[in-house]
């Protein structure tokens, strides 16, 4: 644990999923969301209930802020992402103290400015992610905590219209998701090395049946795209009463607990 102060060190100790009393991060989701991002987004956001996030906090891929806003109560310092559509949109969340619309290998921050950082079901999607996490290094201290998430091989191999229609169906199944890395954590450790990080600790997460749910959940989805084009909401009666059902179902494939066979892959990295 060298380098590392006692909250960390104790935090490295422990096994996920966190044992703090958390909101029902499932049915916050589910009010914005369209169930089948929701219920990853709600697991993810349970993992960073106990993790410590000393400030400044740097968010690599901000998107629109809805996934900070409902995860922490706090604002964080910094949310940076290329896009300017998913930045303007964060404005009306609240979630950042300051956005920057910037590419992550090109961060407009002084080397060792932050002392913590995450990314969150971000890096699968860069293609050249080696700048990104390089640059990322760069801007944090020594020894401060970075936590992201990713898809590894069984979110492709484990999709069930592929056994019927084979790798093309696997390979468009990747390119509609923009999935440029679904790796096991033995490149990771390789890429956060080069970077100047080193991994600290991982774990699968998100069942094989679960990824079923969401691969089929992108064609069940589609008329929530329909709402969001009328009414600029994917869900347009975001009630308890609405969504119960919707819960129940959903609620029994968004287990935090780790698994072996898990289809996502959530990492702890520090900055060397």
């Amino acid at each position: 644990m060298g380098g590392f102060d006692t909250p960390f060190a104790a935090l490295m100790a422990t096994q996920p999923p966190c044992k703090t009393k958390m909101k029902d991060f499932l049915f916050l989701h589910l009010r914005d969301l369209p169930y089948f991002r929701a219920f990853l987004r709600a697991v993810e956001s349970s993992y960073y209930q106990d993790l410590p996030l000393p400030a400044p906090v740097y968010d690599v891929g901000c998107g629109d802020g809805h996934f900070a806003s409902l995860t922490f109560d706090r604002k964080i310092d910094v949310g940076l992402d290329p896009w300017h559509g998913p930045i303007h949109e964060a404005r009306k969340y609240g979630a950042y103290k300051s956005l920057v619309e910037a590419d992550g290998a090109k961060s407009p921050f002084p080397s060792g400015y932050f002392a913590s950082g995450f990314s969150n079901s971000v890096l699968e999607h860069i293609p050249h992610i080696d700048a990104v996490l390089a640059e990322t290094a760069r801007v944090l201290k020594k020894d401060a905590p970075f936590y992201f998430c990713v898809p590894n091989p069984r979110y492709l191999s484990e999709l069930s219209i592929a056994r019927l229609l084979g790798k093309g169906y696997t390979e468009w199944f990747r390119k509609i998701s923009r999935v440029h890395h679904a790796d096991e954590p033995e490149v990771w450790t390789a890429r956060l090395e080069k970077a100047g990080f080193e991994l600290v600790r991982w774990w699968h997460y998100f069942s094989p049946a679960s990824m079923r749910v969401l691969e089929w959940g992108h064609y069940f989805g589609v008329p929530a795209v329909f709402a969001r084009l009328l009414t600029g909401r994917w869900i347009i009666a975001p009630t308890s009463w609405n969504l119960w059902l919707t819960k129940k179902y959903v609620s029994r494939f968004a287990s935090p607990e780790p698994l072996e066979n898990g289809t996502f892959t959530f990492y702890i990295a520090r900055r060397t």
